[in-house]
């Protein structure tokens, strides 16, 4: 049993940025809001992620591209407030054959063609758009302080299950990540390692993707002050001991990319386990928390960032037809 705090509306288990959004989304609907987290915000695999809206393995598209824009919309308004750790950032995504227009490009409204001066040597095609960038440790900061502020709750506590949770309010919310494995028992979790770089920034201001690079998954993400690099995705592996061969080779991608990051400096060097799962599971439960209903967010592989506000308002709606506010 969780230590109870007064009366509670819901609980929100989990404080990376799916947990953070779900809590404010339902904190807006008048709801008394607690989260309970093992880890705080900046300790959670949300505070290493690169966090560029992109729907990066995750599915199922009909609802991601539902989720995903509407959370494209939310994070575009919190670029306009510093505070957020939110940038519009102008991105090139790199392609060797013409690409036409992928699934995900109905939720972005300037996707176009890249120009000839936009490709980085060796590319002959590529699709250029605006997306919003989260700075993750100012923004899941931002986002904290947000609920707090609001009159919620963190609790630092490590479930061994979510009935641990029975009998302290009507709505629990599973935001758990890679957690929710032995939470729920779900074997469909798994977690998708990535290795990332960060280093100085050389003056770069527009953020390079390829996904089908032959040497591995690439990336380059300038920031306000620094550069995230990448990257990895290897499925089944859970060791987060950065590999010095695998920094290499990223370093060496990226640079063919982005040949100003040869005078960058490296600051250090991070792997995040991101929870993956054939599709986001996001549906009610009534069976987990005895005397309670429980509502499933989690699952997002890479894209926590570009579905999170989507897939909070689909929360509160399921929890509003259970209980109405």
């Amino acid at each position: 049993m969780v230590e109870p705090s007064g009366h509670l509306d819901a609980v929100v288990v989990g404080a990376g940025v799916v947990g953070l959004t779900a809590a404010l989304v339902l904190q807006s609907t008048g709801r008394q809001v607690a989260i309970v987290t093992a880890d705080d915000p900046g300790a959670t695999t949300s505070a290493l992620a690169a966090a560029v809206w992109f729907p990066t393995k995750v599915g199922p598209r009909d609802r991601v591209l539902v989720w995903g824009a509407r959370t494209y919309r939310v994070l575009h308004e919190a670029a306009g407030d510093h505070a957020s750790g939110v940038l519009l950032r102008d991105t090139v995504t790199l392609y060797r054959d013409r690409p036409g227009r992928p699934w995900w490009s109905a939720a972005v409204p300037d996707v176009r063609d890249a120009r000839p001066d936009e490709l980085p040597a060796g590319y002959d095609h590529g699709l250029a758009f605006t997306v919003p960038l989260a700075e993750m440790p100012v923004h899941l900061a931002w986002l904290l302080d947000r609920f707090v502020r609001g009159g919620g709750v963190v609790r630092r506590a490590r479930l061994g299950s979510l009935a641990d949770l029975a009998g302290e309010t009507p709505l629990v919310v599973n935001c758990a990540g890679l957690g929710a494995r032995d939470l729920v028992g779900d074997r469909s979790l798994t977690p998708l390692r990535g290795q990332i770089v960060r280093t100085t920034n050389p003056g770069l201001t527009v953020s390079l993707r390829d996904e089908h690079h032959p040497g591995g998954y690439t990336y380059v993400h300038p920031r306000r002050d620094d550069c995230i690099l990448g990257g990895t995705v290897e499925p089944g592996r859970d060791d987060t001991t950065p590999d010095d061969e695998v920094t290499a080779a990223i370093l060496d991608r990226c640079t063919a990319l982005a040949p100003e990051l040869a005078d960058a400096e490296v600051l250090d060097v991070s792997v995040g386990l991101r929870p993956a799962r054939p599709t986001v599971r996001l549906e009610r439960d009534v069976g987990s928390v005895p005397g309670s209903t429980v509502i499933h967010d989690y699952g997002h592989g890479g894209a926590g960032v570009t579905l999170g506000w989507g897939c909070a308002e689909e929360v509160a709606a399921l929890a509003d037809a259970v209980e109405p506010r």
